[in-house]
């Protein structure tokens, strides 16, 4: 099984990273080799809405996610960890959900989904922590997830989020959060 993680947030060793290494232990301990992408290590642009993509199902753009792209199309589960800001994706994971708006293409005007090469629909999941204490924290980022996972013509299926946690580090006070990331790593193995 083939399994792309994406660590979205700008901050090394924080919350988002160490949920994602939660989860990414309980892949190992079933036996998966998930392929990890930082992406505060790349250089990428935003989309630049040129429309390039909507005649051909590729980015025009020539940059770092041509590094993501294959890890995207040959995934048969995709989790992305990343924090709220500002009841949203930040904008480092945003940029890179939206370089995707060519995988949407394929989908939706080309009739070329993801699921057709890769031979499976797969499985979305996303990772995230906000440190807000209001109800809605999180209403932005998981639709913002939904259609980024449908663009990828798979389903979101498993989300872990969780409120009140900004400090660095301040999840690891949270062992329930960790525990059940390892416990989902674990099981998606299982699942597909």
């Amino acid at each position: 099984m083939r399994i792309t993680a994406l660590y979205g947030s700008p901050r090394k060793d924080g919350n988002t990273d160490l949920l994602m290494q939660a989860f990414l232990s309980g892949v190992r301990e079933a036996g998966g080799q998930p392929h990890e992408i930082f992406l505060r290590d790349l250089k990428f642009s935003p989309c630049i809405d040129c429309g390039g993509c909507l005649k051909t199902g590729a980015c025009v753009l020539t940059d770092d996610m041509d590094k993501i792209y294959p890890h995207l199309i040959a995934a048969d589960v995709i989790v992305l960890a990343a924090p709220v800001f500002f009841y949203g994706l930040n904008a480092l994971a945003k940029a890179m959900v939206d370089r995707t708006q060519c995988f949407w293409a394929r989908k939706y005007l080309l009739g070329h989904g993801l699921a057709q090469e890769r031979g499976c629909r797969g499985a979305g999941i996303l990772l995230s922590v906000g440190g807000a204490k209001g109800t809605k924290n999180f209403d932005g980022i998981l639709l913002t997830a939904k259609y980024f996972f449908d663009a990828l013509d798979m389903p979101l299926t498993h989300n872990l989020v969780y409120g009140r946690v900004d400090a660095k580090g301040i999840i690891l006070d949270h062992p329930e959060a960790c525990e059940a990331a390892r416990k989902l790593g674990r099981d998606i193995l299982k699942k597909l």
